[in-house]
């Protein structure tokens, strides 16, 4: 990228177009798709990602045109892209709520069982009539009824803070808190692939970022894989340790976000990310 970025950030008044450049280019990831960017944490317990030439055609309008993507284990992944471009069409066929057109996608050399992989979606969509330990508890699937659901709902509720509001009704909850109830759900399981779909989308700035530190805790916590679209180019370099730009149906850019946790908002690395990516998203002479 030739020409100068300049990023409005809450955090940052004027970039300087030289050092935005610089910072862009040190910490751009090789743009071929399907190149592991960073080896996963040797702890992580999350699943493994392979996707092979994987196409998806709504009648003939063809979506996704040829996808080839690796994923380690443990890795925070984030899709951006315009809208229309496939990046929901390709989370949901990762999470297996529909079905490719053509090629393959795979999760290492065990079969994932459906416990394994959850999905959190912008809207909360907990149940009104169930308070919110019930509607965690939905989370567990056939295993609700067990003697332990009881218990492993109210760790859930521990782990996104809202321990207290167990035998609360979910129209009583925030906004945010109706979607750490839904990150619960989606937690209590114990998945080792968890799929979100703009689930800030919705949220005021505050609570955004409470919800944003939250995602990242209990992903280091819990070592699952981590697949995050998201229309919001500061939340995605903010979290993630790569981002993937989808143009078309296709892996524009993959870029490494090669910087330590826990991130600066508003510093001079993430500007200098966020501008070339917007960039790459709205073209020329249109990030600044």
């Amino acid at each position: 990228m030739q020409q100068a970025l300049r990023v409005p950030l809450s955090d940052v008044d004027v970039i300087d177009s030289t050092d935005v450049i610089g910072h862009a280019e040190a910490f751009r990831h090789a743009r071929k798709p399907g190149v592991s960017p960073q080896p996963a944490r040797p702890e992580a317990r999350g699943l493994p990602l392979a996707i092979r030439d994987l196409h998806k055609s709504f009648g003939d309008n063809e979506v996704l045109r040829g996808i080839d993507l690796d994923i380690p284990v443990g890795q925070f992944v984030a899709i951006v892209g315009q809208s229309g471009c496939g990046k929901s069409t390709l989370l949901r066929l990762i999470a297996g709520l529909d079905k490719p057109t053509s090629g393959s996608i795979s999760f290492g050399e065990a079969a994932a069982r459906p416990e394994d992989i959850r999905v959190m979606f912008q809207e909360p969509r907990l149940l009104p009539w169930a308070r919110v330990l019930a509607n965690v508890e939905v989370g567990l699937g056939r295993e609700r009824k067990s003697a332990g659901a009881h218990e492993r709902a109210r760790h859930a509720l521990e782990e996104v803070g809202l321990a207290e509001k167990r035998d609360q009704w979910p129209a009583v909850l925030s906004g945010g808190q109706k979607q750490r109830v839904a990150l619960a759900r989606a937690l209590v399981s114990g998945p080792r692939l968890l799929a979100f779909d703009e689930p800030l989308g919705a949220l005021d700035a505050l609570t955004r970022i409470a919800m944003q530190r939250l995602l990242e805790r209990v992903w280091a916590d819990q070592t699952f894989t981590a697949i995050l679209v998201t229309h919001d180019v500061a939340e995605a370099v903010a979290l993630a340790d790569r981002v993937l730009v989808i143009e078309d149906g296709r892996i524009a850019e993959d870029i490494t976000v090669g910087l330590p946790r826990p991130r600066q908002r508003g510093s001079a690395e993430l500007a200098a990310l966020e501008g070339s990516i917007l960039g790459q998203l709205l073209g020329p002479g249109t990030a600044g």
